[in-house]
C-alpha cells in the first residue's frame, strides 16, 4: 500500500507541474495586465505602471516568471515554511486571499456534497429495490428534470420562490386550510410512495401521512409555532425513540433485541440528559463549536458503554448502532436550541431569515445560535442548487449499480441461505454497489469546485469562484493559479482516496 501511496504521488507532481505551467502561460498571455492604467490620465500614470510591473514581475519572460512562482508555490508543501502564492493585481497577498476563500468555498461544496451523496445514494437504493413501480417513476422523471436544469435557473428559482416568498410569508406565519390541504396532499403522496405495498396499503398510509400533516400544520399554525419554533422535550424524546428504531432496522434488523435495547437504552440516556444540557448550550458562557464537539465525544463514548453492556452476542453491532442513536438524539438537542434563536435572529435581520446575497450579514453581532443561523441560512439556497444537481446524478449512479449488483450469482446465494433481505441488502449488495460511485464522488468533488462558479456568482458569494473569475478578466495570473492549485490538489487527493476506498469496499481487490 505504501509503494502504490508514492508511486500515486509521484505521478501527481508530473501532472500538477506540467498542468500549472500550460495554465500559467495561458493567464498570463490572454490580455494586458497593464491595460486599464494605460488609459490612466491623471498625473501618477507612470508610476502606477512601474508598481504594477514590479509586484507582477512583468519585466521577466512568462517561462521564468512561472519557474518562481513555482518555487514559491512549493514552499506550501513543507511544513512550517511560509506559503507565498505571490501578489495580486492590486497587491494584495494571494495567500490571505485564497485562505478566505478557499474556507468559504470548501465549505459550500462540501456540504452540498455530504448531502447530495447521502440523500442520492438513498433515493438511488430505494428506486432500485422498488424498480418499475410509481416510485420510481417518480424519481427517475425528477432526477431527469433536475439533471437537465442549468445550475444558475435552478438557483434563480430557490430565490424567488423559496427565499423570498417564505421571508413575505414569514411577516405573518400562518397556514391556512387550503395551504394545510395541498401540504397534507403532498404528504400523503410522498410517504405512500416511500412505504410502498399494495395498492389498498399506500392508499392507507396516503390518508394517514396526509390527515397527521393536516392536523399537526393546523395546529402548529394555531399555537404561532412558526413564530416561535422548538422541538421541545416531547418532540425530541419522540424522535429519538423513532430513530433508534429505524436506526436498528438499517443496522442489524428489529429481529436483533440486544441491538434494539442498546438503541433504545441510548435514546432513553440522552432524552434525560437534555434536562441538563439544554440550559447549558442555550447559554453565552458554554455555547460554542468546541463544546459541541466536546459533547459528541463524550455521547459517542457512553453510546459505546452502552452498545458494549446490552449489546451481548451482537456486540459489534449494537456499539455503532448505539453511536448512531446518540449522535441523532444530540442532533435533535442542538437542532432545538437552534430554532428557539429564531425569533432573535429573525429581529436582527428585519425578518428576512433566508438571505439572497452574500455568505454571511456584514457587521453581524449575536449569540453563538444567532450567528450559527445567520451562517446556516446564508449557506442554504447555494447548497441546495449544487445539492439538487448532484443529487440527481448520484441517485442515478446509485440505481444503475445496485440493479446490476442484485442479479449478481453471490446476491442469488445469499438469498439461497435464508439470509433476511435487509442482510442481503445491507451486507452484500450496497457494499459493492458503492465501488463505481466512490469513483465518481471523487471527480465530482473536485468538479463541484470548479462548478461553483456559477453559484458563487448568482448569490454573491465571496469564494474561490470570484477570485478565479476577478484573475481571468484582469489578466492576474497568481489568483487564478491559487484557484486551480487548489481544485487539481482536490481531484488529485480524493482520486487517491478514492483508489484506497475500493480495498475497503471489496477485499478482493489489491494495490
Amino acid at each position: 500500500m505504501a509503494v502504490f501511496v508514492i508511486r500515486r504521488l509521484i505521478v501527481s507532481v508530473f501532472i500538477l507541474l506540467i498542468s500549472t505551467f500550460v495554465v500559467y502561460l495561458l493567464v498570463a498571455n490572454s490580455g494586458d495586465p497593464l491595460g486599464d492604467l494605460r488609459l490612466d490620465t491623471s498625473s501618477g500614470r507612470a508610476a502606477k505602471i512601474a508598481h504594477r510591473i514590479e509586484i507582477l514581475d512583468l519585466n521577466t519572460p512568462t517561462p521564468a516568471r512561472y519557474v518562481k512562482w513555482l518555487g514559491r508555490a512549493a514552499q506550501c508543501a513543507v511544513p512550517l515554511r511560509g506559503c507565498d502564492l505571490g501578489k495580486s493585481i492590486h497587491d494584495q497577498d494571494v495567500t490571505a486571499l485564497l485562505s478566505i476563500a478557499a474556507v468559504s468555498t470548501l465549505r459550500l461544496v462540501g456540504t452540498a456534497t455530504v448531502l447530495a451523496l447521502l440523500i442520492g445514494v438513498l433515493i438511488g437504493i430505494l428506486s432500485a429495490l422498488r424498480q418499475y413501480t410509481p416510485f420510481d417513476y417518480t424519481i427517475t422523471f425528477s432526477t431527469f428534470l433536475m439533471f437537465s436544469l442549468p445550475i444558475f435557473w435552478i438557483a434563480v428559482l430557490l430565490k424567488q420562490y423559496l427565499a423570498i416568498a417564505v421571508n413575505d410569508w414569514y411577516a405573518d406565519p400562518k397556514i391556512g386550510l387550503v395551504s394545510a390541504l395541498v401540504l397534507a396532499l403532498l404528504s400523503g403522496t410522498i410517504w405512500g410512495a416511500v412505504i410502498g405495498g399494495s395498492t389498498g396499503r399506500r392508499w392507507a398510509v396516503r390518508g394517514i401521512a396526509g390527515g397527521i400533516t393536516f392536523g399537526l400544520l393546523l395546529a402548529l399554525s394555531a399555537q404561532q409555532w412558526f413564530a416561535r419554533p422548538a422541538l421541545g422535550p416531547g418532540l425530541i424524546t419522540l424522535f429519538s425513540l423513532g430513530a433508534a428504531v429505524a436506526i436498528t432496522v438499517l443496522v442489524s434488523g428489529l429481529n436483533h433485541r440486544s441491538v434494539l435495547y442498546s438503541c433504545l437504552a441510548t435514546a432513553a440516556v440522552g432524552c434525560i440528559a437534555q434536562f441538563g444540557l439544554t440550559p447549558m448550550i442555550r447559554s453565552s458562557t458554554y455555547a460554542s463549536y468546541t463544546n459541541l464537539l466536546l459533547l459528541a465525544v463524550a455521547a459517542a463514548l457512553v453510546a459505546a458503554a452502552i452498545g458494549y453492556a446490552l449489546g451481548g452476542l451482537d456486540r459489534p453491532q449494537a456499539i455503532r448502532a448505539a453511536i448512531l442513536t446518540a449522535l441523532v438524539t444530540g442532533s435533535f438537542i442542538v437542532i432545538d436550541a437552534a430554532l428557539r434563536a429564531v425569533p432573535g435572529y429573525s429581529g436582527l435581520v428585519n425578518g428576512r431569515l433566508f438571505p439572497t446575497v452574500g455568505s454571511n450579514t456584514p457587521n453581524f453581532s449575536g449569540s453563538f445560535w444567532e450567528r450559527l443561523l445567520d451562517t446556516s441560512t446564508h449557506l442554504l439556497l447555494p447548497t441546495l442548487s449544487i445539492m439538487l444537481i448532484s443529487f440527481a446524478g448520484y441517485s442515478r449512479y446509485s440505481r444503475a449499480t445496485m440493479l446490476e449488483v442484485m442479479n449478481q450469482d453471490y446476491v442469488r446465494t445469499a438469498r439461497s441461505k435464508g439470509l433476511t433481505e435487509r442482510t442481503v441488502v445491507m451486507r452484500h449488495a450496497f457494499r459493492n454497489a458503492l465501488i463505481p460511485l466512490t469513483t465518481v464522488a471523487a471527480v465530482d468533488f473536485g468538479a463541484l469546485i470548479g462548478g461553483a462558479i456559477i453559484t458563487e456568482t448568482v448569490f454573491g458569494w465571496k469564494g474561490m469562484g470570484q477570485l478565479f473569475v476577478q484573475g481571468l478578466l484582469q489578466v492576474d495570473p497568481n489568483p487564478v493559479m491559487g484557484f486551480y492549485i487548489v481544485t487539481a490538489v482536490s481531484i488529485v487527493l480524493f482520486n487517491m482516496l478514492a483508489d484506497l476506498t475500493y480495498a475497503y469496499l471489496d477485499p478482493r481487490i489489491r494495490v
